[in-house]
C-alpha cells in the first residue's frame, strides 16, 4: 500500500497465542510519526488505502520477538517473525485483521522486492527445502473453506488450492497455499526453553504486483486475524491448540507499546457487546452516541449494517471515521460543549481549535454506545488529533473523518488506544475497558481439560522500535470497502 505521512504515536505490541491449551506470545510493533507537523489529510489518505483493500500456564507462553526502529514521517506497521517450515525460517509479517491469510512471498516470486527499507533481512518460502511441507489440494476441504470465503480458489488444470488477492491502489498478490510446520519458542517463567510447533496452512505468493514490488516498505507477507476459517486463529483453535479469542491493549503515549495476545484478556471493567452475525469484519451494533452524558439527535438506523454501512473495529486504520449523517451533529455538539473564549478554526475542511492549556479541562466526555448496554468512553485524546501550534497555541482538530455519501462508521486506533480490547469470536463478541497498557495483564486460555488457566502477560519480550512501513488488506476480502473509497476518492479535506 502507498505510504501517507501522519502524526500518532509508536506503538509497540507483544502478542501471545495458546500452544497446547497454553497461551503464546506474539512480540510486535507498530510505529506511528512522534511530529505533530503532519497534516490530518495525509492521515486520511493512508487510512483511505487501508480501506480500499480493507496466561498461569502448564505449558509456557511463546515469544515472536521483532526488531527495527521507526521512521517518524511514514505510515505506521505492525509486523511480527514468525518461523515457518523444517528446518524453520524467518519471515517479517505484518499484522492484519481486516484479513484472513498468512501469506509470505516463494522462491519462485515474479515482482517480490528483494530488500526492504525497514532494515529487515527479507526471505523467501521454498517449499523443495523444508522436510515437512506439504501442498493443498483442491479436495482439500481446508481449501473447500476457503473457497467459501473468497480466500481460495481452484484450478482443474492442475488440482492446486490458489489464490489471487487483489488491492484497491492497484496492487496484489496471488499464489498457492501450503501446509507445514509454524515454529514456537515456548516460554516457562521468563525463561526460553524448547521449541514447540504446530501445522498451518498459509499462503506461497509466487506473483506480487503494483506497492508490493517497492523495496523501501517492503515485508515478507501478512498474517491475517480474520475470523474466517482460513486464519492462523482459526486453524490453531480447530486443532485445540489456542482459543479462539485474542487480545490488544495499545500504548497511546508517546514511548508505544501494547499487547496483543491469542486468548482473553482478563478484567474486571471490561464491557462486552455482540458482533453483528455473518459479517466478514468485527461490526458492532453501535446505537448511540453521547457527548456529555447527553444523546445526539441522530436516528439509531444511521448506525445499522447493510453494504454500505455499519460500524467496524478496525485496529489498522490510524483515525476514526463515523457515518456521514452522525459526522455534523458530533462535531457541533463538540463544539457547543467547550468554552466560548476557545478560538475555533477550520482548517482544509477539518474542525480545529486553538488551545492554550490542557483539552482534557475544557473538551467534553463522549460516549459510544453499543447493543447490550455497552458503553465506550472516549477522553478528548481518543477523539481529538493535535496536529501543530500557532503562536504559542496548540492546533486539536477532530479526529474523526466523514465518509462522505456512506453509512460506515470505523473505530480505529485514535479509539481504540489505551484500551483492552477482546475479541471473543467464540463467543461472537467484543469487549473493552479503559486500561493503561504500558501495565501487564492477565490472559485467560482454556485448555483442552476445559479448565480456564492464567498467566501473566505484558513483560514478554523486549521493547525495540520498528521502523515503518506499508500496510495492505485483501479487499477480495474488504469488497464492503472498496464500495466505500471509490466513492472517497473524490473527497478532499
Amino acid at each position: 500500500m502507498a505510504a501517507a505521512f501522519f502524526f500518532s504515536v509508536a506503538l509497540l505490541l507483544a502478542a501471545a497465542a495458546v500452544v497446547s491449551g497454553s497461551p503464546a506470545t506474539l512480540t510486535l510493533e507498530r510505529a506511528f510519526p512522534s511530529n505533530h507537523g503532519v497534516e490530518l489529510s495525509q492521515l486520511r489518505a493512508r487510512d483511505m488505502l487501508r480501506h480500499r483493500r480493507m496466561l498461569q500456564s502448564s505449558n509456557g507462553v511463546v515469544d515472536f520477538p521483532v526488531q527495527g526502529t521507526f521512521d517518524p514521517f511514514q505510515v505506521g506497521l505492525y509486523f511480527t517473525k514468525v518461523q515457518l517450515g523444517t528446518p524453520p525460517v524467518e519471515f517479517y509479517v505484518q499484522i492484519d485483521t481486516g484479513s484472513d491469510v498468512l501469506w509470505v512471498g516463494c522462491s519462485s516470486c515474479n515482482g517480490c522486492p528483494q530488500t526492504s527499507g525497514l532494515q529487515i533481512q527479507l526471505n523467501f518460502f521454498d517449499p523443495t527445502r523444508s522436510s515437512t511441507s506439504s501442498s493443498i489440494s483442491c479436495s482439500d476441504q481446508r481449501c473447500n473453506g476457503g473457497i467459501q470465503t473468497s480466500d481460495a480458489s481452484c484450478s482443474s488444470q492442475n488440482n492446486q488450492c490458489s489464490y489471487t488477492f487483489q488491492y484497491g491502489d492497484g496492487s496484489g498478490t496471488s499464489g498457492y497455499y501450503v501446509s507445514d510446520m509454524m515454529h514456537l519458542d515456548t516460554i516457562f517463567q521468563g525463561a526460553v526453553t524448547t521449541n514447540s510447533s504446530a501445522p498451518v496452512v498459509f499462503g506461497c505468493s509466487n506473483q506480487q504486483t503494483g506497492d508490493l514490488t517497492k523495496s523501501d516498505r517492503a515485508v515478507d507477507g501478512i498474517f491475517g486475524f480474520g475470523q474466517q476459517s482460513m486464519s492462523v486463529i482459526s486453524q490453531l483453535s480447530s486443532q485445540g491448540i489456542a482459543p479462539r479469542v485474542f487480545s490488544h491493549c495499545l500504548k497511546g503515549d508517546s514511548s508505544g507499546g501494547g499487547i496483543l495476545v491469542l486468548g482473553e484478556i482478563v478484567e474486571p471493567n471490561i464491557v462486552y457487546t455482540p458482533l453483528v452475525a455473518s459479517q466478514p469484519h468485527y461490526n458492532l451494533n453501535l446505537q448511540s452516541i453521547s457527548v456529555n452524558g447527553q444523546a445526539l439527535q441522530i436516528d439509531s438506523s444511521v448506525f445499522a449494517t447493510s453494504n454500505t454501512g455499519g460500524t467496524i473495529v478496525d485496529s489498522g486504520t490510524t483515525l476514526a471515521y463515523l457515518a456521514e449523517q452522525a459526522y455534523d451533529p458530533f462535531v457541533n455538539a463538540i463544539t457547543a460543549a467547550i468554552p466560548q473564549s476557545v478560538r475555533s478554526v477550520v482548517s482544509k475542511g477539518n474542525q480545529c481549535y486553538l488551545i492554550t492549556s490542557s483539552v482534557t479541562d475544557i473538551f467534553p466526555q463522549v460516549s459510544l454506545n453499543f447493543a447490550g448496554g455497552a458503553s465506550m468512553a472516549l477522553t478528548p485524546q481518543d477523539y481529538l488529533i493535535q496536529q501543530s501550534s500557532i503562536g504559542g497555541a496548540a492546533v486539536w482538530c477532530i479526529g474523526f473523518q466523514k465518509i462522505q455519501g456512506q453509512g460506515v462508521t470505523i473505530l480505529g486506533d485514535l479509539v481504540l488506544k489505551d484500551k483492552i480490547i477482546v475479541y471473543d469470536l467464540a463467543g461472537q463478541r467484543i469487549g473493552w475497558a479503559n486500561y493503561d497498557c504500558s501495565l501487564s495483564v492477565n490472559v485467560s486460555a482454556t485448555t483442552g481439560t476445559g479448565r480456564s488457566e492464567f498467566v501473566n502477560a505484558g513483560e514478554i519480550g523486549g521493547s525495540t522500535s520498528l521502523r515503518d512501513g506499508l500496510k495492505l488488506t485483501k479487499t477480495g476480502f474488504l469488497a464492503f470497502f472498496m464500495h466505500i473509497m471509490l466513492i472517497c476518492c473524490f473527497v478532499y479535506l
